[in-house]
């Protein structure tokens, strides 16, 4: 097989590296499917990566992007022919083997899911890593009990991928959705999702009391830090916040109190090392009843792979909107 593009990032000495390369089979990780990539996403990770703002690498070299999908081009493993519709997403991609910025990628088999069928290649990459995470912390909210009487469901950081699918799914199963955001210049692109209501993040009522008035049936939060811990004071007896992020800091401090007087529950969403069967699950799900509805709007942007490098300060920036589809072949 002919030489073929791929995006690599490397890190030499603390300093990191990224571009576009030509590379051959030999160089990338092993694996029992080849596949011949059509689409990729653009993930707020894959920005940490690419411009070393976050360390997620653990190899000195490896092909950039947590998501692909594309064909099956060779398959040793039964599970999957030539010419399979396949979509690979997290699964270690760009943390331990080589991802899916490039024009073929090599996995294990295990990694691998079929499309679900009613799902295009160019659908399951503008969902992504962001879809799949939005449709898991909406399943485990469910799997909680957690219905659509209780109350609003707060979606903190709503104008990212991940927010915005989770608006669009949970409005769309009859929750009522209030979006925050520090963009309120997305206000309009949030009501149209399905937001009944945007807040901005900045002026949030969370209060300092160890309990607070019950204001949300429950959340899907993506920021983390201050904000969750003021979450915990104010969502209503039982409701769960889907933890997601931690665009605002790592550390939570708060009481006990929330959880033993008033019942709510802290639900952690990893999305990378959930059991296979969950991510088939998911996107099964993606594909039937939490199949979004306004992918075209979520969607804000497609580009190529010359124009991949310019595209990751938006992301460090905290200026993009939606999601980007990488168009990696025709």
């Amino acid at each position: 097989m002919k030489p073929f593009k791929a995006f690599r990032i490397q890190v030499s000495d603390g300093k990191v590296s990224a571009g576009i390369e030509s590379i051959t089979l030999n160089d990338l990780s092993p694996g029992d499917v080849l596949i011949k990539s059509v689409y990729s996403s653009i993930n707020y990770k894959d920005a940490l990566a690419a411009t070393g703002s976050g360390q997620i690498l653990k190899k000195p070299c490896l092909v950039g992007g947590i998501d692909v999908a594309g064909y099956v081009e060779t398959s040793s493993s039964p599970r999957f022919h030539r010419g399979d519709q396949v979509l690979v997403c997290g699964a270690g991609l760009s943390e331990t083997c080589d991802g899916g910025f490039s024009e073929f990628v090599r996995v294990p088999a295990e990694k691998v899911i079929a499309v679900p069928e009613g799902l295009s290649l160019f659908e399951v990459m503008a969902m992504g890593t962001a879809g799949f995470t939005a449709a898991l912390a909406v399943h485990q909210l469910q799997l909680n009990g957690q219905r659509p009487e209780w109350g609003a469901i707060l979606v903190t950081g709503a104008s990212g991928g991940v927010g915005s699918y989770a608006i669009d799914i949970l409005s769309a199963l009859g929750y009522q959705v209030v979006a925050s955001t520090s963009r309120l210049q997305n206000t309009a692109y949030l009501e149209s999702l399905g937001a009944s209501k945007v807040l901005s993040s900045d002026t949030l009522s969370i209060g300092n009391a160890p309990l607070e008035k019950g204001l949300w049936g429950g959340a899907v939060d993506s920021v983390g830090g201050e904000l969750l811990c003021g979450l915990t004071r104010t969502v209503k007896p039982m409701g769960n916040i889907a933890v997601i992020g931690l665009a605002g800091g790592i550390k939570l401090e708060t009481t006990v109190l929330p959880f033993i007087l008033r019942g709510i529950n802290l639900l952690g969403i990893n999305s990378v090392s959930c059991a296979h069967e969950l991510k088939v699950t998911i996107w099964q799900r993606l594909a039937t009843d939490f199949r979004p509805t306004h992918i075209d709007k979520i969607v804000t942007a497609e580009i190529t792979m010359n124009q991949l490098a310019d595209s990751f300060d938006a992301y460090i920036q905290g200026r993009h909107s939606g999601r980007t589809v990488l168009r990696i072949a025709d």
